[in-house]
């Protein structure tokens, strides 16, 4: 059974960075694209990014384009996100999630119900 969990949330200042983690279990991942979602209090959940398993292109929402990266290590079953320069407008639960084969663009990323497996979530907060 597929499964995913996210580490490395925290609470941290404006203009920090934080890395979070997802860990892959029970399938490979060199099979699944995987994508980084967030929900912040009374607001729907948004991708953020996402990385396919396609030519490993990677897709990001234009307000953490620059400053966010999604990275994956197949051999080690984990997708990376390297946050930087963060601003409170990024707090929220941060979850990451998976789907067969590839993504082939942004618009395909957000599309939440094609991601079947997703992690529990992680609380990411940044105060000013």
């Amino acid at each position: 059974q597929l499964q995913l969990v996210e580490s490395g949330g925290d609470s941290v200042r404006r203009g920090g960075s934080l890395r979070l983690s997802c860990s892959v279990s029970g399938a490979k991942l060199d099979y699944l694209s995987i994508g980084w979602f967030r929900q912040a209090p009374g607001k729907e959940r948004e991708v953020v990014s996402c990385a396919s398993t396609l030519y490993d292109d990677k897709f990001y929402a234009d307000p953490v384009k620059g400053r966010f990266t999604i990275s994956r290590d197949n051999a080690r079953s984990t997708v990376w996100m390297q946050m930087n320069n963060l601003k409170p407008e990024d707090t929220g639960v941060y979850y990451c999630a998976a789907q067969d084969g590839m993504v082939a663009s942004f618009l395909a990323c957000t599309k939440t119900s094609d991601f079947t497996s997703w992690g529990p979530g992680i609380q990411v907060t940044v105060s000013s």
